[in-house]
Order: C-alpha cells, then structure tokens, then sequence
C-alpha cells in the first residue's frame, strides 16, 4: 500500500506578515527608522541586525498610522534558541522606558533557574552576564535598575526602572492572596507595567489531554491575562523558541500575536551559532566518554597551538534518567582515575581502526593528533587534573531540594563556564539545562544510553528535549583571532579541516537506529540544521581550459554599474533628503482612544487646521528631549549643519515661514489644545523629520555608469565546501542550502567544469542547454557563467561585482547590491549582450523582490545605460527571478531578449534593441 505523504501546513502569520510588508513600503511614515542610540549605547552587546529589526517591528506597533487605532498589546516573540532573547528584552525595556515612560515591568518564568540567570542579566551590574552598559545614561541622565521584591511603588522615583522578578507558580498564587508586601490582582490595577513572559510555551494548554501539566497551564495563562487586563496601558511582551504550531489551539492563539520570528535555520545559515555534527559510532558509553575527553583535550589545544588561544570546551553528559546520570558520573571518574599511559594508546589504536572517517572525521584527527606524540604521559596527567571530580558539576538536584544548585552555589558555576576562573569541563545533567542555561563554551554533548535501575523504553522516543538542548549548546563562541573578535562563524570555507573544531558542536550517540530516526524527526521540527561528522573537504571548482582558450575570456568584460559617494557638499538644506517641509508640517493628532476608534462602527471624520500659539520655545523644548537633536549627532546627518541656530534658519528648517498644520477629529477645538498637547504635536513633527533625514541620507548610491571588469582577472578557479545539513528539511534555508557539486562537463556553453548549485539552479542550467542550438544560430559565443561569492572571497574585486540600486524612487531601498548567481553572456558580429539571472525559490522571492525590480528596471532604461569604457554594441539586460513554477515565462523572457522572439522555436522577430 502506497503512503501518502503529507504536505507540511503553511503558517501564516497575520501581524508579522503585516510588519514585514510595512517594513518595505516607503510611504510608511516611519520607513527608515533606526535602533536609537540610547538603546545602542547602552546595551553590552551591539544588536545584531535580526533584534534591531525586531524592536523595529515592534516600534511600528508603538508609532505607525497603521496601528493608530488598533494597538496590540500581547504580542510573541518566537525567536530561536542562542539568539539573544534577553538581549532582546533589555533592549525593548529601554525603548519602553523612553518612547512610553514605562517604568514598571514584571519579568516572569516557569523555573527558579531562569529567573536567577535574568536576575543577573539585567540587575547586577557585577556580573559578567550583565547586558547593560554599567553605566546607563538617557538623555544626559543616569539611569538606575531597581529590583523590586515586594510591591510596584505608587510613585516611581524619575530616572528609575523597576523590575520585578517572580515565578508564574508564585505570581498566580499571590494574584489573589491579600498579604503584606504581596501584590494581589487588585494591586496591579493600580499599576501600568509591561509584563515579561518568558519560555512562553509554558502558558499556552494544547488540545491534548488536559492532565496536570496542561491544567497547570491554563491556570498560568489566565493568570498572564488577568495581569494584562489589570491596567489599560499594560503590555503583555512574550518570549519563546518553541512553539508547537502543529497543535490547532497554540496555533490560533498566536497566528495574530508573533511580531517577530527569527528561526533555527536563520540563526545557523547565518553564521552567529556554531554548526552542529553528530557523531554516531557502534561505542559503549565508556568509550564514548573517552573519545569526547580526547576530542575536547584535542580542542583546546588546537586553538593554543595553532591559533594562541585560550579556549575552555566544556562537554556534558545527557541521560534520560538521574539514576542513570548518577551511575554515569561514578563510571567516569572511575575511567578518568584508571587511565594509563598503555591503556591510552591501547584505546587509541582500537579506536582509529574501528571508528570510520564516515562516522567520525573529527575523531580520526584526535586519534593521529595522539598517536603522534611519542610521550603520553603529559596528555594522561593532564587529562586527570582537568576531568578530576573537582572539574564536575552535576545538575541534576531539583530547585527546591536541599542540595539543589541555586543552595550550593554551583549555579553560578553553571552560568558563568566561560570565565577563565572557572575550572568546570563536564556537567552531567537530565532535563535541567534544556532552557535558560546561557553556555557559549559547550562544543560536546554526548547521550548516555542504557544506564540506571532500569531501561525506560521512552529513552529513544524521548529527543525533543535533546533537540532543544543541542540547540542551547549552538550558541556561538567568540574568539580573538588577529586582534579582532568575530560573533560570526569564520572557517566554514577553511582549508584546514581542524579549523572548524572552534566553530562545531559535536553531538555524540550510540549507533541506535530508532533513536537517530526520532532525534533527526525532532531536529526537522525545530528546523535544527546538522549533518554527520563525515570527512567534508573544499572542492576546488575550475574554469575549463577551453574555456580559457576562448576569445571571449581573452578579451571579454563583465559589467556592473558603478557606485558613487555623496559627498557631504550635496547636504545643504532639507531638499538634498528628499524632504518637503511643507508637507512634513502636517501632523495627525487624534484624541480618541484607540480603543473607542477601533469599535467604532463609523469613519472618523477628520479636518486639518493650521496650529497657531506654537512659538520656537516648543520647538526647543522638543528638541531638548531628543537624542537624534543633539547637535553632536544631528551633523553625523547634515554635515553642513553650523550650529542649532543655523537649523532653525531658512536653508533647514526656515522656522520663521513654518506653519504646522494637524490633522484631528472633527469636533476637535484646535484652539483648545493645552501646552502640553502642543508639545506633544511639535514631538511628533521632528520624530517625523528625524526619520526622513536618516532615510534620505546615504554614503554611497548606484549609479547608471557601467564598468567593464575583464574576464580574464575576475574569473578564476576558487574552492568550496559544501554544506553538510540532513536535517531541517522543511525551512527555506535547508531547500535553498540543499546542494551538490554537479560536473558539467558535458556542456560546452558551461564555463566551469562543474559547480556546487542547488536543484533550482540545476533546472535552469538545463532549461538553457535544451534551447543551446538556437542561441546559437544566431551568436557565435554563448557562454553561462555562475557567479559564486567564495570566487573573489577576501579580495577588494568581490565588492565590484554586485548591481547597486541606481532608480530614482525604489519601491524598496537596500544599499547593499547583490550580485546575480548566473550570467549569460552571448555575442555575435553586431553587439555583446550580457544577461543577469538570478534563481530565486517562491518561498525566498519576496523578501527579495527589490533585486528582481533592479533588474527589471535595467530593461526598462536602456537609454539611460552609460559604459565607462568606449564601446558600442555592448546590452546589459536581467531576467525576473527563475524557478520551476514560472519557467516557461522565463524562458520566453530569455528568447525575447535574446533571439527577438516571443518564445524558443518561435519564427516571428521582435524589435526590442
């Protein structure tokens, strides 16, 4: 009987689906909003691009017209383990703060571990988990973070956050508990705060059934509401990686409610986690526990030798059951203590014949690394001090037992393994550390197996908490490396395979079939890319040599447009940014809560009146009360700019013939405006200017001069590793990383002997091959070239091959220029005519839909195309993005351009040049 396969759901995510469409319109009014730099300085870590755009979303939802009348107040953020969701939350907690005057937040989660970790993170400016700069300034004034442990203040002291920290179990049973120094519900509806809820997970009840745990759960969640409910300014602000969208009721809960997804896939395509391999051999646990030691010992001193680095690479040991971790931890310090020299190179030998390079390249490296040293004695000595009983922690005791971590103080221990006073290498633990533990060092996590009073048949189905926690361990280590601190991965081109030891989590398991089955199951839900730790060279990718023999590589060109600096001369009023002031001036400013707006059954009836009584003392003390104003910071922008006085003059601001204009609700007496309302508008006005100044000022644009960069000097042979992922075959990611190195050899148009190209690149290769004949009936040269980006990697040519943005209004403005995959390059007698492809999967087409604009919009202007160089007869053209489904279109496109037809094997000419 045939199986059925089942097509995965589509997702759809109505709200982030909504920012991310807001995020590309220009007519935004806030298009162009940058993170502040309050909230830059005075974060630890500098925000990563995917939490800027995160707190740009959520900014939207704050200020957009948009969402005037409908402003969310719970909203989720799904974001993938390792990626900095605390960071996330302090950097909101200062926006908030800002933007919104909150002062009171309440941070919330389901353990005592993760509570005591965010303690640290966000209150204790000793440690080094604190994510705040240690001295927090806003507006030229100190900030202070206060822990609250009892009751919000009824008045909060100016120039404070409080922040509260208790468990969901303690919150719902103190909501309605009348107590001394215990905040009922009745207490916090005298209280606007901003509710932090993390691993989110935990509040939401599935359609399964509801024992304990899920009633545990609804009692959570509606705790959560009755808190969100309490005031009616109260945010409700969630944060998780795990989501469980198959279940209909989660599902639904928060189809209109995610703001942000930042997923697995993402994280690891991106180079901020380590790559993750697992490696599967026929071993017993003792001898698993032995390799991993040699592995970890091999780690660290490779970065010593090879690099100068002092790394600490921790391992832990995982079971399913804490007998079982007990037991394990008894039987590794009884090997650790009876390890010899002879036993060593007993196990060594043993090992190198009967673990392949198919299931361990990494390990056969640590084994010869070995067996090359002629003393061992040193490596057993070592081994003994730095695994001794006294390097172990073990963190399997409960929260609330008498010898539990946070009682002992081996908690600490726990979240601070990076510091180099902390002489821990292996933790042993069950389900622990599954959320909240913020490890970098961690590089080895192996499975027990078959250990404890008894086998749980449930140990190979149990792996969704395995999947979380090698998740967890991905989190990248940086290292000094030429001076220089990278928070991204740099060796996945290396030649040196040993290299990647820095930058690979290693997951070890015994060879179970069922097990790997069900684990490989949970990594393809969570969209956790890994592979095998199988040997995984570069493969060095050439040009052919009769290709080189060619006229066209001899003498041929590739040509892309040139960028050009904007120098600072061209910023001398408010016009060189595109700005109209007349238009800015006109402010909206609605009264209603957005609340009565919202139910509203009718349109608001709207009027704009001029804005009279706003003299330059409002403006002042607007100005005053932001950042972005500040003269030191408004000439990063308007370098021009002399002094304030000189912005308040006719070439910027022209105050003296400014009239502000707002647009308010019909029955609205403009006249009656207070001081503070005016105030309030005259805000508004420069948030709106501040923006439209940062979106209209660039370093550097395209331009429509094309540049001629010869064949010979920019096509060259280069070397590429293939990507080793066998899991997360559902995210684009996977499908787009999906690839081989397919020889092409028996195309003579190819350029490359081979290429390493994913399916979608294959079809089209072959697309064109089957109508190869035809092209060339009419040009005597007809090449396809795949442009790779590691063929100029880590030269100055690399940035010269990439198409710049050169139109006068984009839909979309990105200033990055990207360089199309695939060139077609055909010539006859008459002209060269050189053709821009560019693959792209549906499911990737739109986030970068501006690339295929910029190449539609080169056929549009062909007249306005300028060549540096003298030449005639040279056409610069770009297909739309190809893929499977649009094919036929494509290919019709192609012949249009190419052979003035309508489609491949057509008769009838087209006059398109």
């Amino acid at each position: 009987m045939m199986v059925r396969k089942t097509k995965k759901k589509e997702l759809i995510f109505e709200l982030f689906d909504e920012l991310k469409q807001l995020d590309m319109d220009i007519l935004n009014e806030q298009h162009g909003w940058e993170l502040p730099q309050y909230i830059i300085e005075n974060l630890k870590h500098e925000p990563r691009s995917y939490q800027s755009e995160a707190i740009r979303y959520f900014h939207y939802t704050q200020a957009s017209d948009t969402f005037k009348f409908r402003k969310p107040r719970q909203l989720m953020f799904n974001m993938a383990t390792g990626s900095g969701k605390t960071d996330l939350m302090a950097g909101l907690i200062l926006y908030l703060y800002k933007e919104k005057g909150y002062q009171n937040f309440l941070f919330t989660v389901n353990t005592n571990g993760v509570l005591s970790k965010t303690i640290d993170n966000l209150t204790n400016a000793q440690s080094t988990k604190f994510l705040f700069n240690s001295n927090l300034e806003i507006d030229g004034e100190h900030i202070f973070i206060n822990q609250i442990s009892g009751r919000f203040p009824d008045f909060p002291n100016k120039n404070v956050i409080n922040i509260k920290f208790v468990s969901i179990q303690t919150l719902t049973n103190d909501l309605f508990t009348q107590a001394e120094n215990i905040m009922s519900l009745k207490d916090y509806q005298k209280t606007k705060m901003v509710i932090l809820a993390d691993e989110a997970h935990h509040y939401s009840a599935s359609t399964k059934k509801k024992n304990k745990a899920e009633l545990e759960k609804i009692s959570w969640e509606k705790s959560l509401l009755s808190l969100l409910h309490a005031h009616v300014d109260n945010l409700l602000l969630e944060f998780t990686a795990t989501l469980d969208f198959d279940d209909e009721t989660i599902y639904q809960k928060y189809r209109d409610k995610i703001i942000y997804r930042y997923t697995l896939d993402s994280y690891i395509k991106e180079r901020y986690s380590k790559n993750v391999r697992r490696i599967q051999t026929g071993n017993s646990n003792e001898d698993n526990m032995l390799s991993t030691v040699l592995l970890s010992e091999y780690r660290r001193k490779f970065a010593l030798e090879k690099f100068g680095i002092e790394i600490k690479p921790v391992i832990l040991f995982k079971s399913h059951k804490i007998d079982a971790s007990y037991e394990a931890n008894n039987l590794f310090n009884e090997m650790i203590d009876s390890l010899t020299v002879e036993s060593l190179r007993s196990f060594l030998i043993s090992q190198r014949r009967s673990v392949s390079e198919e299931q361990s390249h990494t390990l056969q490296l640590a084994y010869q690394y070995y067996l090359e040293k002629d003393d061992l004695s040193t490596v057993v000595r070592e081994i003994k001090r730095g695994f001794s009983p006294a390097r172990i922690l073990n963190a399997n005791d409960s929260d609330s037992g008498s010898k539990g971590l946070l009682e002992t103080g081996q908690y600490q221990a726990l979240n601070s393994l990076e510091s180099p006073n902390n002489l821990y290498r292996v933790v042993f633990a069950v389900a622990k550390l599954t959320e909240g533990w913020d490890v970098l060092n961690l590089y080895d996590i192996v499975r027990i197996s078959n250990l404890g009073k008894m086998n749980d048949k449930r140990d190979a189905k149990s792996t969704n908490s395995e999947a979380q926690l090698i998740g967890r361990g991905a989190r990248y280590n940086p290292f000094s490396l030429n001076q220089k601190i990278s928070y991204q991965r740099r060796f996945d081109e290396s030649d040196e395979t040993a290299s990647l030891l820095l930058e690979t989590l290693h997951y070890h398991t015994l060879n179970e079939p069922q097990y790997i089955k069900n684990l490989m199951a949970s990594l393809d839900k969570m969209n956790l890319a890994t592979g095998t730790d199988e040997k995984n060279p570069p493969i060095e990718i050439k040009l052919k040599p009769s290709f080189k023999k060619t006229q066209i590589f001899k003498t041929g060109k590739l040509y892309y447009n040139e960028t050009e600096e904007i120098p600072d001369s061209h910023y001398v009023n408010l016009r060189a940014y595109g700005i109209e002031i007349s238009k800015l001036a006109n402010v909206t400013y609605l009264k209603s809560t957005y609340e009565t707006a919202y139910l509203s059954a009718e349109a608001i009836e709207l009027k704009t009146s001029q804005l009279r009584g706003i003299d330059i003392r409002y403006f002042k003390k607007s100005i005053s009360r932001s950042n972005f104003f500040r003269f030191e910071n408004l000439k990063r922008y308007l370098p021009n700019l002399k002094s304030m006085e000189n912005f308040w003059g006719e070439n910027w601001l022209d105050l003296q013939n400014l009239t502000l204009s707002v647009t308010t609700e019909k029955e609205t007496i403009v006249e009656d405006f207070s001081a503070m309302e005016k105030l309030k508008i005259v805000d508004n006005f420069f948030n709106l200017l501040a923006t439209q100044i940062k979106a209209g000022y660039r370093k550097a644009r395209g331009t429509n001069r094309f540049i001629g960069y010869p064949i010979t000097e920019y096509l060259v042979d280069y070397r590429k590793r293939i990507p080793n992922y066998d899991t997360a075959k559902h995210s684009g990611s996977f499908i787009e990383q999906k690839v081989a190195n397919i020889s092409f050899e028996k195309f003579d148009f190819f350029a490359y002997q081979s290429a390493i190209i994913n399916r979608n690149e294959e079809n089209l290769v072959n697309a064109i091959a089957n109508h190869i004949d035809e092209l060339r009936e009419q040009y005597g040269d007809v090449f396809l070239i795949r442009m790779d980006e590691n063929m100029l990697k880590g030269t100055d040519k690399v940035e010269r091959l990439k198409l710049h943005q050169f139109e006068e209004n984009p839909r979309e403005i990105n200033f990055s220029g990207f360089q199309p995959d695939f060139i077609l390059l055909l010539q006859n007698k008459d002209y060269y005519l050189q053709i821009f492809i560019e693959p792209k999967g549906e499911q990737l087409a739109e986030k970068d839909r501006w690339k295929e604009e910029l190449l539609s919009y080169i056929n549009d202007h062909q007249e306005d195309l300028i060549f540096e160089d003298e030449v005639d007869g040279v056409i610069i053209k770009g297909l739309k993005f190809y893929n499977q489904e649009n094919s036929k279109q494509i290919l019709n496109q192609l012949a249009q351009i190419a052979l003035e037809k309508p489609h491949f094997g057509g008769n009838i000419k087209l006059d398109l040049f």
